[in-house]
C-alpha cells in the first residue's frame, strides 16, 4: 500500500511515522494510541481543512443574496442567473470525485493545497469580472478547484482521526457544511451592501491565503501512490456532461415547460451520458468509481441522505432570499441578518446531530431530521400574497435547517465511518458529489417550479410559484425520510478501524 493510502498489487503495509494513516490506527501496525501525533497538531489539521470546507460551501449560497446586484450590474436574466448558482456546484460536483482519485495520485497534501490555491485565484477573476461570461468561466473554476480540494480535506480527517475522535470530527466536519451554507446568505448581504457583490469572492483571497500559510508546514505530506493509474478522464466527462444536460433541461423547464422538446432531448442527452459512464467504468482497467463501491449500502445510503440534505437546504435558502428581497422589498443588508437565526439553526442542530449519531445510530438522526426540515417547508408554503414580513419566512427557515443539519451529520457519518484508508480519497468524492449535485439539482428545480413568481421580479409576480415550489420540497423531506429510515443502516457508526462491509 502506498504512503498516502491507495493498495498496489502485490504491495503490503509498511509503517511510516509521516503517513496520516498512522494517526488513524493504520491496519497492522503498532497500536493506534503509539502512533497518534500529538493532539493540538491533529485538531489544528481539522481546524486548517474545515476553515476551506467552509470557504467552499460558502461559496455556493454567498452569491443568493447579491444575485439581483449581480444581474442589474452584469446585465443576466432569470436563467443566467440561476447558473451563477449551477455552473459553481456543477463543476464541483461533475468533477468530485475525478479530484478525489487525483488527490490519490498526488497526495492528499498536495491535492488540498494545490485546490486551495487556484481556488483562490479564480475567486479573485470573479470579483473583477466585466460581465456574465467571464463570471461563469471563473465559477466553473471555482467549482474545479474545490472538487480536488474538498474530497483530498475530507479524506485528511477521515484518516487522521482514530475510533471515536473519528466520528466527533466527522461530526464537525457536516457541521460546517450547513453553518457555511447558511453563513454564505448573511455574509453575501453584508458584502453587497456593503463594498459591493464583487467582495463575496474577494473575501475568499485573504481566507485562502490564511489557511494555504500553516497548512505547508502543518498537514502532513508523503510521496505519490505507486500505483500506475491514471486519472479516468472518459468516465468524468461522460458523467459530468450527463449532469450538465439534466441540469440545463430542468432549468429551461421553467420557460419552455416540461413536456417541450428542448426539456425532453436533454433529458435524453443525459440518460445516454450516465449509461457510457457506466460502460466506461465497468471496461476502464482503473475506473474513476469502482462499481461495486456503490453497492455498499453505508457509502449509498449516506449519498443518497447527503443528497436530498444538500437538494433541500441550498434551494431553501435561494429561494428565501429571493422572496425576501422580490416580494418583501427588503435589501440585501436586511436579508442577509435575517439568515442569522437561520445559521445559528443549522449549526445547533448538527451539533445535536453529532452526539446523537453515537447514541442512538444515523438512521434515527437522519430520517428524524428530514421530518423537521419537511416541517419548516410546509411552513413556508403558506406565505401571504401581501403584507408578509420575517415573521412569515424566518421561522420556516430556521426550522428547516435545524433539521437539515443533523441529516448532514448522519449521511457523512454513515458512509465514512464504514471505509478503509486507502478507500477514503475515492468515498469522499462520492459523497461530496452527491452534496454539491443535490444542490445544483435542487436549485435548478425549485427555479422552474417558482418560474412565474421569480419572473416578476421586483415589480411582484406573485406568490404560487414560491408556495409550489416549498410545498414539493416539504413532500421530498417526508419521502427522503421514509426512505432514509428503511435505506440506512440500523446502529451506532462503528469506533474502530478497519474494513466494514455493510450490504
Amino acid at each position: 500500500m502506498s504512503h498516502d493510502g491507495r493498495s498496489t498489487p502485490g504491495a503490503h503495509d509498511v509503517h511510516d511515522p509521516h503517513d496520516p494513516r498512522a494517526a488513524a490506527g493504520g491496519h497492522g501496525h503498532a497500536h493506534a494510541g503509539a502512533q497518534d501525533p500529538p493532539a493540538p497538531r491533529r485538531w489544528f489539521v481539522l481546524t486548517l481543512v474545515c476553515l476551506a470546507q467552509f470557504m467552499l460551501i460558502l461559496d455556493v449560497t454567498v452569491v443568493n443574496v447579491a444575485l439581483p446586484s449581480i444581474g442589474a450590474d452584469l446585465d443576466l436574466g432569470r436563467e443566467s442567473l440561476t447558473w451563477v448558482v449551477t455552473a459553481y456546484a456543477l463543476a464541483f460536483g461533475g468533477l468530485m470525485i475525478l479530484g478525489g482519485r487525483i488527490a490519490d495520485m498526488l497526495g492528499r497534501r498536495t491535492g488540498f493545497l494545490l485546490g486551495l490555491a487556484v481556488f483562490t485565484a479564480a475567486s479573485l477573476a470573479a470579483g473583477f469580472a466585466p460581465n456574465g461570461a467571464v463570471l461563469l468561466a471563473a465559477r466553473v473554476a471555482q467549482g474545479a478547484a474545490a472538487a480536488l480540494l474538498s474530497p483530498a480535506a475530507l479524506a485528511l480527517v477521515t484518516v487522521t482521526f482514530p475510533g471515536p475522535e473519528r466520528n466527533r470530527a466527522l461530526g464537525v466536519w457536516a457541521a460546517i457544511g450547513g453553518t457555511g451554507a447558511a453563513a454564505g446568505v448573511l455574509v453575501g448581504g453584508l458584502l453587497t451592501a456593503g463594498p459591493g457583490w464583487e467582495w463575496i469572492f474577494f473575501a475568499n483571497v485573504p481566507i485562502g491565503v490564511a489557511v494555504l500559510v500553516p497548512a505547508v508546514s502543518v498537514i502532513p505530506g508523503g510521496p505519490r501512490t505507486a500505483s500506475p493509474a491514471r486519472p479516468d478522464l472518459p468516465g468524468a466527462l461522460a458523467a459530468t456532461a450527463a449532469t450538465a444536460a439534466l441540469i440545463l433541461g430542468v432549468t429551461r423547464a421553467g420557460d419552455v415547460g416540461w413536456a417541450s422538446p428542448w426539456t425532453l432531448s436533454s433529458a435524453a442527452v443525459a440518460v445516454v451520458g450516465y449509461a457510457l459512464f457506466v460502460l466506461v467504468e465497468r471496461r476502464i482497467v482503473d475506473p474513476l468509481v469502482p462499481l461495486a463501491l456503490l453497492t455498499r449500502r453505508p457509502v449509498i445510503s449516506g449519498a443518497f441522505v447527503m443528497l436530498v440534505a444538500s437538494g433541500l437546504l441550498i434551494p431553501l435558502f435561494f429561494l428565501g432570499s429571493l422572496y425576501m428581497q422580490h416580494t418583501l422589498g427588503f435589501g440585501s443588508l436586511r436579508t442577509g441578518w435575517a439568515f442569522l437565526p437561520v445559521a445559528v439553526a443549522v449549526t445547533a442542530g448538527a451539533h445535536v446531530g453529532g452526539l446523537l449519531v453515537g447514541r442512538i445510530g444515523a438512521r434515527a438522526v437522519g430520517a428524524a431530521g428530514l421530518v423537521i426540515a419537511a416541517a419548516g417547508a410546509l411552513w413556508l408554503s403558506r406565505l401571504p400574497e401581501h403584507g408578509g414580513g420575517m415573521s412569515d419566512v424566518v421561522p420556516g427557515l430556521a426550522l428547516a435547517a435545524a433539521g437539515l443539519g443533523p441529516a448532514f451529520v448522519a449521511a457523512t457519518t454513515t458512509a465514512m465511518s464504514h471505509v478503509r484508508h486507502h478507500e477514503a480519497g475515492v468515498t469522499s468524492g462520492v459523497v461530496n458529489t452527491f452534496h454539491e449535485l443535490g444542490g445544483a439539482l435542487g436549485v435548478a428545480l425549485v427555479s422552474a417550479i417558482a418560474a412565474s413568481s421569480l419572473a416578476g421580479g421586483v415589480d411582484g409576480g406573485g406568490v404560487d410559484g414560491y408556495t409550489d415550489a416549498f410545498l414539493a420540497c416539504a413532500g421530498a423531506a417526508v419521502v427522503a425520510a421514509l426512505v432514509a429510515s428503511v435505506l440506512v443502516p440500523a446502529g451506532r457508526p462503528p469506533a474502530s478501524d478497519g474494513p466494514r462491509h455493510v450490504h
